[in-house]
């Protein structure tokens, strides 16, 4: 080894540092959690596939026309329910954040009272309302009797419509309070009238705080839907259900129902992935990429680690 020596002084330079080998943290108990959680996985799967199933039924019926038929009305009450809810929580949020104690105190006990109640309570009491009213009568305009008016589909849509509305009714009041009393003040001032400053300045501010919860209240309404099979409405649920009963495959259909609400779920998370985005444009200074550019940067990356770097001479 040479060691130089600076002409002018005779002094030998400092050496410089030594170059640090970077040595990563072993992290075993991750190797372990993932060697058990693929056990269990595969312990699972085997499981399955060793039991009394006829898997082969699933694909059979999959697009049979009762099971289409389920799904199509399963996805027109969620989305009914979703606007009866949304439009009521609304409302009932502007109600209890009113400073009139009459149209408070009636929202509050209206989300107390659908809260603190099942669902499926109260989707039976509603389907058996007829003991307490005879009739319905709504003077010139209606008049029948409760239990021909109040059909299955009705009995489901004001179920789940109305208890969602306590839910979206916390959910809108919390998005409301979320944006800065300013806002309202600084409206105020310009002249804007309440209802004008909540339509254009609360309201929009706020959905960035609504729209995570709510859907996820869309994709839990969806799943909700099977509890309208009580009540004697043709839902997913229920045809799937009328076709296990009569082609020996009780089992295989409640699978194949499982596979449904997946698919359906999927879908609407990914509506909410991307409505998620949308609102998040005035708090972010740059937006979260999609999936598909994830996929396409990694694609890139991978690409230009691939390429031979030349070296220089």
């Amino acid at each position: 080894m040479t060691v130089d020596i600076d002409k002018t002084t005779g002094d030998t330079p400092p050496a410089g540092p030594e170059a640090i080998k970077a040595i990563p943290v072993r992290h075993y108990g991750r190797y372990i959690s993932a060697v058990v959680a693929i056990a269990l996985l595969v312990g699972v799967v085997y499981a399955f596939s060793q039991g009394k199933i006829n898997w082969d039924a699933i694909p059979d019926y999959f697009f049979d026309d009762r099971i289409l038929d389920g799904v199509g009305k399963t996805l027109l009450l969620t989305v009914l329910s979703m606007v009866i809810g949304i439009v009521g929580g609304v409302v009932l949020a502007v109600m209890r954040l009113s400073k009139n104690p009459v149209t408070s105190s009636i929202a509050w006990f209206y989300i107390w009272f659908f809260r603190g109640t099942p669902v499926l309570v109260q989707l039976i009491v509603w389907f058996n309302l007829g003991l307490v009213f005879e009739y319905i009568n709504l003077g010139p305009f209606y008049k029948d009797e409760w239990s021909d008016f109040m059909t299955p589909f009705l009995t489901a849509l004001l179920g789940l419509g109305l208890n969602e509305a306590a839910y979206m009714a916390e959910i809108c009041r919390a998005g409301l309070l979320s944006v800065d009393e300013g806002q309202t003040e600084a409206s105020h001032a310009l002249g804007m009238s309440h209802a004008k400053t909540l339509r254009r300045i609360v309201i929009p501010q706020a959905m960035r705080v609504i729209v995570p919860p709510t859907g996820n209240e869309v994709i839990n309404m969806l799943k909700t839907t099977s509890l309208v099979s009580v009540v004697q409405y043709p839902e997913l649920l229920r045809a799937a259900q009328d076709i296990g009963q009569t082609s020996g495959a009780p089992a295989e259909m409640l699978f194949l129902a499982a596979a449904w609400y997946l698919l359906m779920t999927s879908v609407f998370s990914i509506g909410q992935y991307y409505l998620e985005r949308y609102y998040a444009r005035g708090s972010s200074r740059s937006l979260p990429a999609t999936p598909f550019q994830k996929v396409k940067a990694n694609l890139l990356s991978l690409s230009n680690r691939s390429k031979p770097t030349g070296g220089t001479a």
